[in-house]
């Protein structure tokens, strides 16, 4: 059984924003990590609505808190900052806040989350040919990622067309070309899940994988405390997968740098996220 933290009148509150937030396992790994450094804090989830976003993320930062954001209210944290970083602009989504100088500031950590976990995954991929499923805040992430990678056109798969015009429209402020299409009309070497499909319904399967060539690299953004139905069959039939969970926890380590002056404990991060709830 893990510890529990010691809560005082001292201890700060680091807080998930968000609806729903019961699944997240952001607690589980950002508590280790401030049991690893001997932190006085704790952090919990705390689901709100999108008009209440705003107001408390604000509270919360003012009163000496931090935290994160997650869907479906990055946008509205977005709007709530006072001091954005740039990822927060281009992308128009935040997920990280604090407080830096009597101002709220937020960041969007999502982007260096997936490019870390992208590096580790599928190294170079400036050459690759890459197909993106969805269009909301978590693609906006990766697209952002990839123009740092140098991808220059990515297919794109995604029903809301006004999200779709919106990516489009920072995609080429970033030097890429999105390509919508309706399915694979040629090998790929990289898709990326973006949408929240495998969240709610366990067996969802975002694209179907007879569709995909053997060599075809999954990138499943959505994760669970196993391997999400896809990433599962994907590895059945021989393929490369991976799941959420390495981006989750590279998203999170540069949250911590963002809360505190020191270095994510990322070792005890990532044992925290791979164990078992007890």
């Amino acid at each position: 059984m893990s510890e529990s933290p010691h809560i005082s009148a001292s201890t700060r509150l680091i807080t998930l924003l968000g609806d729903p937030v019961a699944h997240s396992l952001s607690p589980q790994l950002h508590n280790a990590a401030f049991r690893a450094l001997a932190l006085d804090a704790v952090y919990v989830a705390l689901r709100c609505s999108s008009s209440d976003c705003g107001a408390l993320l604000r509270a919360i930062a003012r009163s000496g808190g931090a935290g994160n954001v997650t869907a479906p209210h990055k946008e509205q944290a977005a709007a709530a900052v006072e001091v954005p970083s740039d990822a927060v602009r281009g992308t128009g989504a935040c997920n990280t806040f604090w407080l830096e100088n009597d101002r709220v500031a937020g960041d969007n950590t999502d982007v260096e989350g997936f490019r870390r976990a992208l590096h580790a995954f599928a190294g170079d991929v400036a050459a690759a040919r890459v197909l993106l499923l969805g269009a909301g805040g978590a693609a906006s992430a990766v697209v952002a990622a990839l123009a740092g990678e140098r991808v220059t056109r990515v297919d794109i798969i995604a029903r809301n067309q006004e999200r779709l015009g919106q990516l489009s429209a920072r995609a080429a402020q970033w030097g890429i070309e999105l390509k919508p299409t309706d399915r694979i009309k040629q090998p790929v070497d990289l898709i990326i899940n973006a949408t929240p499909l495998g969240f709610h319904e366990e067996d969802a399967l975002p694209y179907p994988l007879e569709n995909l060539a053997p060599g075809t690299a999954i990138m499943d953004l959505v994760y669970r405390t196993d391997e999400t139905a896809w990433v599962r069959r994907a590895r059945e039939n021989g393929m490369r997968a991976i799941d959420g969970k390495e981006m989750l926890l590279q998203q999170a380590a540069a949250s911590f740098e963002r809360w505190w002056p020191l270095p994510a404990p990322r070792d005890a991060m990532r044992r925290a996220l791979w164990s078992r709830p007890s």
